[in-house]
């Protein structure tokens, strides 16, 4: 492949200082070796990918990369959110080692969410940080977990509660992958874009609701737009408050309830955008409780939730249970859960709730 592809794609800036990096989005970028020009240079490269993606992109991948690195390497791992845990990750740091891998390896984390966080661990810990890239080829990845460096693991009593922030040199949004993908995952990143609406851009909310049919659909210029926006959102955030010591938090809108979803039926059995698709509805009825919306938002929000084909009902996993997990998720303080709620639409803050007021929602959420 010519560097066309890469010439017309677009790009959205993360401003970190010496951390910065370019967020590139476009067709064909995955193959074309001019992709990948500016990263540092190496005599070797890993690309961590799973079963499901490799045999669809490992091969390109490694021919683009075999340009500029003398040894690519790929490393398959099982696939799905279950396999987000030490053994997992230690395939990587085996891998790395058996490898004879030095500092200036870099690793390619290719697939999705789940890819992207253990690899960027990886990278974060191995001889006290390598370099390492992000190729998101999922949905949700492309728009949300690939951009602004949060990398983790899960632990059975919490997700991602194991982890480090570790930015990428380059995150490269290859939308040609998305066409691969199964329904479900579309819906499942589509929650994420959905997010950014309320929190921060109502115009964006009223163009998502205008394109939510194209965007189920696939239309390529309605999810080209989609993830540029997205984008251009969260690298604002994250270029604000890169450790989520205020700002950033927003970006979990919904993934309080959400992560006790995942947590609470199994990682693996919900996706997690499905989780937080209906986490946002369960969000969206707290926010009215505490006056921030009113019912009419909250039924505008859940009817595009249901629209692009996620669930607005919430598993019953009863009441206790939810709370216990909520207090396990990393913004609670002192065992006080704090939630992200909209105060007015397109803005958001972070806020506690009396469990009186959850058992409410819960109350009125679950199935």
């Amino acid at each position: 492949m010519s560097s066309v592809s890469i010439a017309a794609a677009e790009r959205v800036g993360i401003d970190l200082g010496e951390r910065s990096y370019p967020i590139v989005i476009g067709p064909g970028l995955l193959a074309d070796p001019a992709s990948y020009a500016d990263l540092p240079a190496s005599a070797t490269a890993l690309v961590v990918t799973n079963t499901t993606v490799a045999p669809l992109y490992a091969q390109a991948v490694c021919g683009a990369l075999g340009e500029r690195f003398r040894s690519v390497r790929v490393l398959e791992l099982p696939d799905g959110e279950a396999h987000k845990n030490w053994e997992t990750l230690n395939l990587i740091f085996d891998a790395l080692l058996g490898h004879g891998a030095d500092r200036k390896t870099v690793l390619f984390a290719l697939g999705g969410g789940v890819v992207g966080d253990v690899t960027g661990f990886a990278a974060a810990c191995y001889m006290r940080g390598v370099p390492f890239v992000q190729l998101p080829t999922t949905l949700l990845a492309q728009v949300d977990s690939s951009v602004g460096g949060k990398t983790a693991i899960n632990h059975p009593l919490g997700k991602n509660m194991v982890g480090a922030f570790y930015q990428p040199r380059l995150v490269l949004c290859d939308l040609d992958t998305l066409q691969t993908l199964p329904q479900r995952e579309i819906a499942a990143g589509l929650a994420e874009i959905i997010k950014y609406g309320p929190i921060a851009d109502m115009a964006f909310l009223d163009w998502i609701e205008a394109n939510i049919d194209a965007l189920v659909a696939r239309d390529a210029s309605a999810l080209a737009h989609a993830v540029r926006r997205s984008c251009e959102i969260k690298a604002a955030v994250v270029g604000q408050d890169e450790r989520e010591s205020g700002l950033r938090a927003i970006l979990n809108f919904g993934h309080t309830f959400g992560h006790a979803i995942e947590s609470g039926l199994g990682y693996g059995e919900w996706l997690h955008g499905e989780a937080v698709g209906c986490g946002m509805v369960m969000a969206a009825h707290l926010s009215e409780k505490l006056g921030g919306v009113d019912i009419a938002f909250v039924r505008r929000l859940t009817a595009l939730i249901e629209r692009a084909g996620l669930p607005v009902r919430a598993p019953d996993l009863g009441a206790e249970r939810y709370l216990s997990l909520m207090r396990l998720d990393k913004k609670s303080e002192a065992g006080e859960i704090r939630f992200v709620v909209i105060d007015t639409p397109g803005s958001a803050v972070m806020r506690p709730a009396p469990d009186a007021l959850v058992r409410q929602v819960l109350a009125e959420c679950c199935a």
